[in-house]
């Protein structure tokens, strides 16, 4: 017996911002300097490194509970179950409800309740809670969910990953062009019937000397008020972190699902940078001495830019909808999630389709 997922659905936010959005911001360093280099110079590194053209932001009417909701029921209409047969609604995020305009977060009550709320669901041992766990929460809960479902204390659950990073960055930090918002969402059942499903899995957290790699810090414009934080990262020392601890992750988990790595089909990993997902594929593969097979990773960074958890299930929504050329998974598949993200948290999914 596992857990196998019987529907997927995604949003995808209808505010397209290209890189031409960031012509007129001023950047500035650490200390408060204004960057040397001109923004277009500084925009063409970003899509150089990152692979960015584009990213996605919330209507200002939109808060990251409203976006998950819509991916919920995008996933519960593919699955074609009743709502009400819920065990569990798991609601990955991060920063809350940050409503456009304003710098404060509305998490109580959770957002995992007020989904159930809005679905109208009237069965009061659906249990709804939230999942803070970095970029690498919306895996977390699924690890969760199969805990839950593997454990019989439940039978379906719901898990989102959804986030409005575009409210919590600070708009004179060259890093916040990476950012973007969206969400997407799996439902997840008790398997007894076929070979589908989760197979092996595996999450760390490190935190001795890694904790704040990625943070919450004032403005780089020193004359803003110090009380307001925004998202802050050490790119370099994320960069140097996931390459080194990443890789080594994917393969335990993969080795412990028992699968040799011939079979790995696809590789779905949390989209954040795209020169170091391509550099972690590359080591996980050096483990087992071979070369990267082709078309193993999709990527969709360059038009959705880096929306947290809600990279993989949104990915994860379009490859199983056929809404990418290039990428399909079929029956039989076997399937590699996994993502890095603040904590610093590292996790891993073995899943057969």
């Amino acid at each position: 017996m596992t857990s196998k997922i019987t529907g997927v659905g995604k949003y995808i936010p209808e505010e397209t911002i290209t890189n031409l959005f960031f012509n007129q911001h001023v950047f500035l360093s650490e200390d408060g300097a204004q960057l040397k280099d001109d923004n277009a110079s500084i925009t063409e590194k970003l899509k150089k490194i990152t692979g960015i053209e584009e990213r996605r932001y919330a209507g200002s009417h939109q808060v990251t509970s409203d976006l998950g909701l819509i991916a919920a029921q995008d996933a519960i209409e593919d699955s074609g179950i009743d709502p009400e047969t819920l065990d569990y609604i798991i609601f990955a995020h991060n920063f809350g409800d940050v409503r456009f305009g304003t710098i404060q977060s509305d998490a109580v009550p959770s957002l995992a309740a007020r989904v159930k709320h809005m679905l109208k669901i009237k069965n009061n041992f659906c249990v709804a809670y939230d999942m803070l766990f970095g970029c690498p929460g919306w895996i977390e809960g699924m690890i969760q969910a199969h805990a839950f479902i593997k454990s019989g204390m439940a039978k379906r659950c719901l898990v989102i990953g959804a986030e409005t990073l575009s409210r919590v960055v600070d708009v004179h930090d060259r890093d916040s062009m990476i950012y973007a918002d969206g969400a997407g969402a799996v439902i997840l059942e008790r398997n007894d019937k076929d070979d589908s499903g989760i197979k092996s899995h595996l999450s760390a957290s490190y935190t001795l000397n890694e904790k704040d790699f990625l943070h919450f810090g004032k403005s780089y414009n020193t004359e803003s008020c110090p009380d307001t934080k925004y998202i802050k990262m050490d790119g370099r020392k994320i960069y140097e972190f996931a390459l080194l601890r990443v890789p080594e992750a994917m393969k335990k988990c993969f080795d412990n699902s028992g699968y040799d790595i011939s079979r790995l089909n696809k590789i779905i990993i949390h989209q954040a940078n795209e020169k170091m997902d391509e550099a972690i594929v590359n080591r996980f593969y050096q483990l087992y001495e071979m070369p990267v097979p082709d078309n193993i990773m999709p990527m969709v960074i360059h038009k959705l830019g880096n929306s947290s958890v809600a990279t993989i299930p949104t990915l994860l929504s379009m490859i199983l909808k056929g809404e990418l050329d290039t990428h399909d998974i079929r029956e039989g598949d076997v399937v590699l999630f996994a993502s890095v993200g603040a904590g610093m948290n590292i996790n891993a999914v073995v899943y057969q389709f």
